[in-house]
């Protein structure tokens, strides 16, 4: 079982509401009967998609996520996160692969680091270097 992220399944949950193709290390894996489980940490923290832009700083070790318009979504983050990890424990998911440049599943991001803590090997990718689309 692998956690993924759900926007690079071709699912619509981007903060932009686009779909984009799917990379070409996912479908090997779609190609290789990998389970595949897709979530959206900032949908199950519960903002809607589409949404702002949102800006994420780290001060003593925790997250600050602040959208463009200057609303702090920290709280919706930090609840994402803790679902996402939830999802893992449930499936036993011991590996992540989730997309770059994201608040939540960047290098950096709320939920990457959560699920690095708790014992969850996480690949981070850039999903611009892809294959086919998911139409």
């Amino acid at each position: 079982m692998i956690i993924v992220s759900a926007c690079l399944l071709g699912i619509k949950c981007r903060y932009d509401g686009q779909r984009r193709e799917i990379p070409a290390g996912i479908e090997e894996l779609f190609e290789k009967g990998e389970c595949l489980i897709p979530v959206c940490p900032e949908q199950l923290g519960g903002l809607p998609t589409p949404r702002s832009k949102n800006h994420l700083s780290w001060g003593d070790g925790a997250p600050a996520v602040i959208n463009e318009e200057g609303a702090d979504v920290t709280a919706e983050f930090l609840k994402g996160a803790g679902e996402t990890l939830r999802i893992a424990k449930l499936y036993k998911a011991k590996r992540a692969i989730l997309k770059s440049g994201s608040p939540s599943c960047g290098e950096e991001g709320v939920t990457t680091r959560l699920l690095r803590e708790n014992g969850i090997e996480v690949d981070v990718i850039d999903a611009l270097h892809c294959s086919r689309g998911n139409t």
